[in-house]
């Protein structure tokens, strides 16, 4: 497992920052719009500096995605002046570490727990020794089965997501949008099986994919969100299907093992690759064209909205049944609107 630790408050000298450009001045007010988002659904507002304990479980520092999640916690904690410890499981698909480290955290001293997991019922347990201790838990990104946690005697305090089929249906209607009234032959390569932002986006795209004329799904395979998975996937597909023109994968590091294999093949021109998260190496990726676009969502607006719900629950307050994050649709075509994106 790996921890983080974060402390409160902490103060620094202003110093001269070059003006912006217009392009970064776009990605401001697009990040402060997705912030507005969510603080409007979290009003009123927790009381702020008094230096809670809140643990967070993600699920692998293997991922880019998570570690920039991990970042954007901290920063959170900075801003809002609690104390954070980060944890997380070895290995994208290590349930039973997961779970065990979620345990482990529980019988600490933290006010709340703010818990991704791997797949829905891994850290049912886990949730319910929190409840029985009086430890406020707030499940954000991927769902906990709320049924399996009723019927194990216990309950979540908060939740905080994003609409992971809404990401599948838009990766999806760029794909058939570039693809053109002509059609063609697309596949999704998905992430764990039963995974909630797995199955979540699949099922976005496959709706997008199934309804449009002339759009033939001709394969959805899951690579476990493994990039050498997903490059062999890629490869196979462009064996049996040489004429494919999309192909949309449930994360960023199986869209770029994708292009991978499709510019191995000499056959990356013309064919339409999309993932999600916007991680950095995808942004990279864009502005190459090597990626043709990637579903995001502000890493630090999100991972503050965690904290303050987190609190609201620590503090007594009522909370939302559920808090969303808007999305955006980043492409080639406008990365340089999102080239500081957080």
């Amino acid at each position: 497992m790996s921890m983080v630790g974060c402390g409160g408050n902490t103060t620094s000298g202003k110093q001269e920052q070059p003006a912006p450009s217009s392009n970064a001045a776009v990605d401001d007010a697009k990040v402060a719009e997705n912030e507005r988002i969510l603080m409007e659904q979290l009003q009123p507002l927790p009381e702020l500096q008094q230096g809670e304990k809140i643990g967070i479980l993600v699920i692998t520092l293997a991922n880019p995605y998570w570690v920039t999640l991990k970042e954007s916690y901290e920063k959170a904690a900075k801003e809002l002046g609690v104390n954070v410890e980060v944890m997380a499981a070895p290995t994208e698909n290590d349930t039973k570490s997961q779970l065990e480290t979620l345990q482990a955290m529980v019988a600490k001293d933290y006010a709340g727990l703010i818990v991704s997991p791997i797949e829905p019922y891994n850290l049912v347990p886990g949730v319910v020794a929190a409840n029985n201790k009086g430890i406020k838990i707030v499940n954000l990104g991927p769902g906990i089965s709320v049924d399996a946690i009723k019927e194990a005697g216990g309950h979540l305090d908060g939740r905080i997501t994003v609409d992971f089929e809404e990401q599948g249906q838009r990766a999806a209607e760029y794909i058939v949008e570039k693809i053109g009234p002509e059609g063609g032959k697309v596949a999704i390569i998905q992430g764990i099986p039963g995974a909630g932002q797995s199955e979540g986006r699949t099922a976005g795209a496959k709706k997008v994919f199934e309804s449009t004329p002339g759009i033939e799904l001709v394969s959805i395979q899951p690579a476990n969100w493994d990039r050498n998975t997903a490059y062999n996937i890629a490869t196979n597909l462009l064996q049996s299907n040489p004429d494919i023109k999309g192909i949309f994968c449930c994360n960023d590091v199986m869209a770029l093992a994708a292009a991978d294999a499709l510019e191995a093949a000499g056959k990356r021109e013309g064919k339409i690759v999309f993932g999600v998260d916007f991680i950095d190496e995808a942004k990279e990726a864009m502005k190459t064209g090597k990626l043709d676009g990637s579903i995001a969502y502000s890493m630090d607006a999100y991972a503050k909205a965690g904290i303050l719900l987190a609190l609201k629950t620590i503090q007594g307050m009522e909370v939302p049944a559920q808090v969303n994050s808007p999305l955006a649709v980043v492409t080639k075509e406008n990365i340089a609107e999102y080239e500081t994106w957080h």
